[in-house]
């Protein structure tokens, strides 16, 4: 869910993004890294239903349909936290198969404890950086849809150069996409927020869902409100849907 950079600035190595082919200030990735232990129950979850769900990285295509044992719509989520709204969106939506990417080791336990609590089989995790994933497992054309919910902020000024969702990775992330899949991104942060809008719509094979002012989508039924999102509603915050769509 939360880009991962430490807290250094860029050196001249960093002046092109490998993966995306783009330059670059420095190498954004999808995830930071955050102390947490590991529960006895998600470390269960992990022994038991891991061999089950969770995928090995690999610099090789990933196979869906072997992955999954079946075929239907494929959604990539970079970063789902605890899985609580993975495991929401998997259950309203059971047609579709979720291929979730998260490197907090308690996260991936708390989703794959959910999974096994809920029956879902339509969830798959490579605990690895989803930057990498999306450049190395997915094949062009292959994603019905991407989420990306609640990305850190980097709120400091001099640190938004961090934000996950910046060019390279829009145009990385397209390019996987088929026509007519989408990328929804939510934020709590609105000068992120318009960022994305801008960011998305920089992409010329990508077109927005909205015709709103500002460019914002309501929230499709499906993405949960999350007790993070409920708490800072109530304190007075916003939260902002980005959708928009791979034009065909």
């Amino acid at each position: 869910m939360l880009p991962d950079e430490p807290n250094t600035e860029p050196t001249a190595a960093d002046d092109a993004d490998p993966i995306a082919g783009v330059a670059h200030p420095r190498r954004i990735r999808s995830f930071v890294r955050r102390a947490g232990r590991t529960s006895t129950g998600q470390q269960r979850a992990i022994d038991e239903i891991g061999p089950k769900l969770m995928i090995p990285y690999a610099p090789a295509v990933l196979d869906w349909q072997a992955a999954f044992g079946r075929q239907g719509p494929a959604i990539l989520e970079i970063g789902f936290g605890m899985g609580e709204t993975t495991a929401h969106i998997a259950a309203l939506r059971p047609q579709d198969n979720f291929l979730g990417c998260e490197v907090h080791e308690p996260g991936v336990g708390a989703l794959l404890k959910l999974a096994g609590e809920r029956g879902l089989d339509n969830i798959r995790i490579v605990q690895h950086d989803a930057v990498e994933v999306a450049a190395h497992m997915l094949a062009e054309q292959t994603l019905d849809g991407v989420h990306i919910f609640f990305p850190d902020p980097w709120h400091k000024k001099r640190h938004n150069k961090r934000r996950l969702v910046q060019p390279p990775l829009v145009k990385l992330l397209a390019s996987r996409l088929k026509p007519g899949g989408y990328i929804h991104c939510a934020t709590d942060w609105e000068e992120y927020a318009h960022q994305m809008v801008e960011v998305l719509a920089g992409e010329p094979t990508l077109e927005n869902t909205s015709t709103a002012a500002g460019g914002f989508a309501e929230r499709p039924e499906y993405r949960p409100v999350t007790k993070f999102e409920k708490r800072g509603l109530r304190l007075g915050h916003g939260v902002w849907d980005v959708v928009f769509r791979k034009r065909a």
